[in-house]
């Protein structure tokens, strides 16, 4: 069964990023994915992907997703982004309670679910259930979402305590406020709620979420606590972006836009671009594997959730670097609107500015544990 959702997703992945490069140089003028491009990434199979097996779902694994999730970027970081959000936000409805659950999934696994993981607006309790209101920012997108989770500060606590809320797309309004250098096309506008009632069953804690405490699932990529997995999913895309970035670099090159019958000297420093750019995205990709390996593997412990944090974080840097190397080896041409690898350097250093990829934070963390006796013997 694993096998079968494997190859499932990476067939729908191939065909998924041939459709997203068709339309990216329009997404990024739009500021929303083409509505084909939405549908092929239902269709791959990526909304499903992380959903429980008892709603239809595949109970994924993680390695799968990031393969696919590459396959994408190398087309559309911006889709490869949308993707990795729906089906992160499906691993997260299986910490809603049963009912929720059973209400999240009524019409089957391939809703497209997003998330706001950030606390915003407010959240009141009364003998019925929650009452919402607020703004979530950067709400990628939202624009085709069936569904959204919402994180919020439930009222009452002496210190702020975040929940998640699940909410139907009857419940919300949308405020276009996706202005942004790059990843333009993930459309992340404001989700609005205005005194939205969210049943019980709708609702849990955000610490089940970072502990790995699911609701009625048993499956590792649901346990996997969320530091572990969020890192993983979000640098997917910059890991096809760069492959992505690579290639069009290559063509400029070899195709007549760079070096071609140069000098030798030219023709020398563009092989070792070439191979260095290619050793720093395998780098980047070995660390992002490990940290799939371990969300797949069964429990995580505490000191393997720090690891892959800065893991993801450091693949992401390398990732920035590499891409980065090509922009300012292309020349005048690379930097033209019409330039795939425009597109990429821009897309790559915005997804980079993620929370979950910011690198000093997660070194920090994890160098505090190494030198506090966790080094390796």
């Amino acid at each position: 069964m694993a096998g079968a959702s494997a190859a499932f997703l990476r067939a729908g992945a191939v065909e998924a990023a041939s459709t997203a490069a068709r339309h990216a140089e329009e997404a990024d003028e739009r500021r929303v994915l083409h509505p084909d491009v939405v549908k092929s990434l239902v269709a791959a199979g990526f909304a499903r992907h992380l959903v429980p097996t008892r709603w239809g779902g595949c109970d994924g694994a993680v390695l799968e997703l990031l393969d696919a999730l590459a396959l994408v970027g190398a087309g559309c970081a911006a889709a490869a982004w949308c993707a990795a959000v729906t089906a992160g936000a499906a691993r997260m409805g299986a910490y809603l309670p049963e009912q929720g659950q059973a209400e999240l999934w009524s019409d089957g696994p391939d809703a497209f679910v997003v998330g706001a993981l950030q606390p915003a607006g407010t959240a009141r309790l009364d003998h019925r259930g929650w009452l919402l209101r607020g703004e979530w920012a950067f709400t990628s997108g939202v624009d085709f979402a069936d569904w959204a989770l919402v994180a919020a500060d439930i009222g009452g606590q002496a210190e702020p305590q975040p929940w998640f809320f699940a909410v139907p797309r009857a419940d919300f309004t949308i405020t276009d406020t996706w202005f942004s250098t790059g990843m333009r096309g993930t459309g992340s506008n404001t989700l609005v709620l205005d005194g939205v009632f969210v049943p019980p069953h709708r609702a849990f804690d955000r610490a089940e979420l970072m502990r790995g405490r699911p609701v009625g699932s048993a499956a590792a990529c649901h346990r996997v606590p969320h530091r572990a997995i969020s890192g993983v999913l979000f640098a997917s895309p910059a890991l096809g972006a760069a492959r992505g970035a690579h290639r069009s670099w290559a063509r400029r090159i070899t195709e007549g836009g760079g070096w071609p019958g140069g000098s030798p000297t030219r023709r020398a420093a563009a092989h070792l671009t070439a191979a260095r750019v290619a050793g720093e995205i395998d780098i980047a990709e070995l660390l992002l594997r490990r940290a799939a390996a371990v969300c797949d593997s069964g429990p995580v412990h505490p000191a393997e959730t720090l690891r892959n944090a800065h893991d993801c974080a450091l693949a992401a840097d390398r990732l920035v670097g590499a891409v980065e190397t090509l922009f300012r080896t292309a020349g005048s041409r690379g930097q033209l609107m019409n330039s795939a690898l425009q597109r990429f350097w821009r897309d790559v250093h915005s997804l980079a500015s993620h929370v979950a990829l910011q690198l000093e934070p997660s070194a920090g963390a994890y160098g505090e544990f190494l030198l506090d006796g966790g080094l390796p013997a």
